[in-house]
């Protein structure tokens, strides 16, 4: 049984209130999702309308982009990609305004749940937005890195790419993960559900020119 008792860490402001509001997915689906990615390490659901996609698209056209590092990692640890980056966002704006919003859903979430997996929930508190022309490699199997906690979302604003999780770094076993224009995708991270391992995937076959903004939580390592 899903019962809402959840406060807020931080309150939520006037711009942040009004996307929350209008999420695709509310509590009771946030939570049936983090049960998912409890048990096979992700999981997708709807977010943003396609007037906040607009929005939040049009807002990245406005940022500095930089080519990501193409190699990373050498021998079997190497890792292609094939995207621009920009995690120059200002503190305050719509991307923030996401983060805090989501913030927000996850804790009703998990306040409803009777064995939540996460206590408290991460504060979206590193923030980067990502664009993959059409015909990009995308990026090769990976993990995300280990200074990240508890979950790792990622928002499609616009395009279409498929992402997937696999057994390893060759790829072997990909499930794919369904994420079109306006989906959340959750990956689990090191602390979700008092676990410590990593989901491997894999982002291919970029038919439209695809924008994202992932949010995670750093805790840097001593």
């Amino acid at each position: 049984m899903f019962t809402t008792t959840a406060t807020r860490a931080r309150p939520l402001d006037a711009e942040a209130r009004p996307l929350l509001d209008r999420f695709e997915s509310g509590p009771e689906a946030m939570a049936a999702a983090l049960r998912r990615v409890g048990t096979e390490g992700a999981a997708s659901l709807p977010l943003l309308d396609s007037g906040d996609q607009e929005r939040l698209s049009a807002a990245a056209g406005r940022l500095p982009f930089r080519p990501a590092t193409p190699v990373i990692g050498e021998g079997e640890r190497r890792v292609l990609q094939d995207f621009e980056l920009t995690t120059e966002l200002g503190r305050d704006g719509p991307f923030h305004a996401v983060a805090r919003a989501l913030e927000a859903l996850v804790a009703e979430a998990l306040a409803g749940m009777s064995a939540p997996p996460l206590h408290p929930p991460p504060p979206f508190d590193d923030l980067i937005v990502q664009r993959y022309p059409v015909g990009s490699i995308g990026i090769t199997p990976h993990r995300d890195h280990i200074s990240y906690r508890g979950l790792v979302a990622l928002v499609t604003l616009s395009g279409r790419a498929r992402l997937f999780l696999c057994d390893d770094r060759s790829g072997r076993g990909e499930r794919e993960i369904p994420m079109p224009p306006g989906s959340l995708v959750l990956l689990r991270a090191p602390g979700f559900g008092g676990r410590d391992d990593r989901p491997f995937h894999l982002l291919r076959d970029v038919t439209e020119a695809r924008l994202s903004l992932g949010l995670r939580h750093e805790v840097p390592r001593v």
